[in-house]
């Protein structure tokens, strides 16, 4: 795992390379994360771009994201920090690959993580509502992967684009739970395994990632699974996490979701679901996915019951 030093990136002269540190296992010191929506992808500084000797990357638009994140956390005593963009090395599979599967880990076990809301400029108030409905609606509670960078670190700090307080994880925490429908325990630091498989993939059924096969590796940490990376295999990648989730767990509430329509406007006869819109709950149903669960000694025929009721629909 690379690490950025955070006095080696606040002292440095334009020009100079920033030295990536790596560590392993006992090793590792403690260490900030952090959690945020790219930019435009050659706006983002990369792992090339961070350690080369030229300096290209200091006028990038993602640069003054780490520089930021990089003196928060040396003013909260960290001097570690890890950053998606810069710290792998994307242009080797390999690593690539070790990456997304360690990712879920590497938040969990991380000191505090900050959370980067790029579209809210400040934390200035206007009133109690204009800040709210800022922050509800922020794109980072919209994309695919910021749900493990939520839920796994044990303290999440938000922070507008001027880097102003916006509050954390645990003082807005009934706020969050109603944004994305998480459980508060789950915010509170419980197992999220305490919530079944379907209510789980709820969280992400209205979320996006900029690439098809990301919506599903993104939930890897989440249901603690591992599987190889195979980039190009476009909604198989969701179908191989279902079957990797039923390999580990009885859990049959995975199967508990809405009809899916194909492109070609036909119901997808299949199983398990190749789009997670699918545990999209409408309104109009009485029953939450919390309320599901596995009728006893039915492990054979699923039966699945809500309130000892069958589901009907």
């Amino acid at each position: 795992m690379r690490l950025l030093n955070t006095n080696l990136i606040n002292n440095k002269d334009p020009g100079d390379a920033v030295k990536l540190e790596e560590f392993s296992g006992s090793q590792l010191p403690p260490y900030a994360i952090l959690s945020h929506t790219w930019c435009k992808d050659e706006d983002e500084v990369t792992f090339q771009e961070i350690t080369a000797s030229t300096g290209p990357a200091y006028g990038k638009a993602g640069f003054s994201k780490i520089r930021g994140c990089c003196v928060k956390a040396a003013e909260d005593g960290y001097q570690y920090v890890w950053i998606d963009t810069c710290c792998i090395d994307k242009t080797s599979s390999a690593e690539l690959s070790e990456a997304i599967n360690s990712m879920y880990r590497w938040y969990q076990q991380a000191e505090i993580c900050y959370a980067y809301l790029s579209d809210i400029e400040s934390a200035e108030r206007n009133s109690p509502f204009w800040e709210a409905t800022n922050f509800k609606n922020s794109k980072w509670f919209t994309r695919g992967w910021t749900l493990q960078e939520l839920i796994a670190p044990r303290s999440v700090e938000f922070y507008a684009s001027n880097w102003d307080d916006l509050g954390t994880k645990s003082s807005r925490r009934d706020e969050i739970s109603k944004i994305t429908g998480i459980d508060v325990r789950i915010l509170d630091g419980d197992d999220p395994a305490i919530c079944n498989v379907a209510e789980r993939l709820s969280w992400a059924a209205s979320r996006k990632t900029k690439r098809i096969e990301d919506a599903a590796y993104c939930l890897l940490g989440l249901f603690q699974v591992h599987m190889p990376l195979l980039y190009g295999e476009g909604e198989n990648a969701l179908i191989r996490l279902q079957e990797e989730i039923l390999k580990t767990t009885e859990d049959y509430t995975l199967l508990a979701r809405r009809a899916e329509n194909t492109v070609h406007g036909f119901t997808n006869p299949n199983a398990l679901a190749s789009d997670l819109s699918a545990y999209k709950k409408p309104r109009t149903y009485n029953w939450a996915y919390s309320d599901l669960v596995l009728a006893p000694h039915t492990w054979t025929d699923a039966a699945l019951r809500r309130n000892s009721m069958p589901i009907n629909g």
